[in-house]
């Protein structure tokens, strides 16, 4: 009887070696049971792309997610080569690392499609307009860049800079 009761405490001992096969085989077979997951290109790059050109063109580390939208979808139904035209600039930017300042010296050096397209973004995000002559649209105004930058000091026209009524008392 004490021998059985010796090899039984024998074979109860862990392997560690043992322990760490049994651990890696039960991992292997429970990870097939795991989809793969597949890179996919985002939804929203060309969304993101546009923010990354925003926020270097303007100067501003954050813009106003909603606004941003507006004035996106105004520039795509504006000019339907916009997407991948704001793509094709990210690009450029971030690979040749060109600073803001020179940003449209060098596309206009280089005679660059591309040359038109800070302007356009500058604009809709300054002066909330999106299109020239009949096409133009103001798609924001109090929120428009022109008027947050100056926001210490001024109102944008047509508001009332007192409370209300202020208008009817005359001056003295």
């Amino acid at each position: 009887m004490e021998k059985s009761n010796a090899s039984l405490d024998e074979t109860t001992e862990s392997d560690p070696h043992r322990r760490t096969v049994l651990t890696g085989l039960t991992a292997t077979c429970l990870s097939s049971f795991v989809p793969v997951a597949v890179a996919q290109p985002s939804a929203g790059a060309p969304r993101d792309a546009f923010l990354v050109v925003s926020r270097v063109l303007t100067g501003r580390p954050s813009l106003e997610p909603d606004q941003a939208a507006r004035l996106y979808e105004a520039l795509i139904a504006d000019d339907p080569g916009f997407q991948a035209s704001v793509q094709a600039l990210a690009e450029m930017i971030g690979q040749r690392k060109i600073e803001p300042s020179e940003l449209q010296p060098t596309l206009d050096a280089e005679h660059s499609p591309l040359a038109v397209l800070p302007r356009k973004i500058v604009t809709a995000w300054y002066t909330g307009v999106v299109g020239e002559g009949e096409r133009a649209r103001c798609i924001t105004f109090e929120t428009s860049l022109m008027y947050v930058v100056v926001a210490d000091r001024l109102n944008p026209p047509s508001y009332c800079s007192g409370s209300y009524g202020t208008w009817v008392d005359k001056p003295a």
